[in-house]
């Protein structure tokens, strides 16, 4: 690797930590696979996700604080889609990794996650690997 590339690596080191903090709350990461399915309002966030409207509604104003969903007005609806297409890119390497099978990213030296938990992992809550959503184009 020369200097310069890692020097310019170095420089958005920053910027990548933020996006990944952003998006690692089980709440905002399961809003963000809901809301690349395709455009939900927030009626159909809370009705889908069984979020109860305070915590949905501090949830989506931090992804919006940093840009990462916008909203779209219908009557007296509001509609979230993903704002930042880096966003997209990172769910779809997700979804990959833990509920695909892992092809397409051998270049990454990433290894799948098993499809079905170990036996001790289904008896013991909060152990499961999360499932992501298909990020669909």
């Amino acid at each position: 690797m020369t200097t310069a590339h890692l020097d310019a690596m170095k420089a958005q080191v920053p910027e990548v930590a933020e996006l990944l903090r952003t998006m690692a709350t089980p709440t905002r990461l399961l809003l963000l696979c809901q809301i690349a399915q395709g455009e939900p309002s927030v009626a159909d966030l809370e009705r889908d996700l069984g979020l109860r409207q305070p915590g949905l509604s501090q949830q989506l104003a931090e992804l919006r604080r940093f840009d990462l969903v916008k909203t779209r007005r219908e009557s007296r609806s509001i509609h979230y889609s993903i704002a930042d297409p880096r966003v997209r890119t990172l769910l779809g390497a997700l979804h990959a990794i833990f509920c695909g099978d892992g092809s397409g990213l051998p270049a990454l030296g990433v290894e799948p996650a098993s499809a079905s938990p170990a036996p001790d992992a289904a008896r013991t809550p909060g152990t499961q690997a999360a499932r992501f959503a298909r990020v669909t184009r």
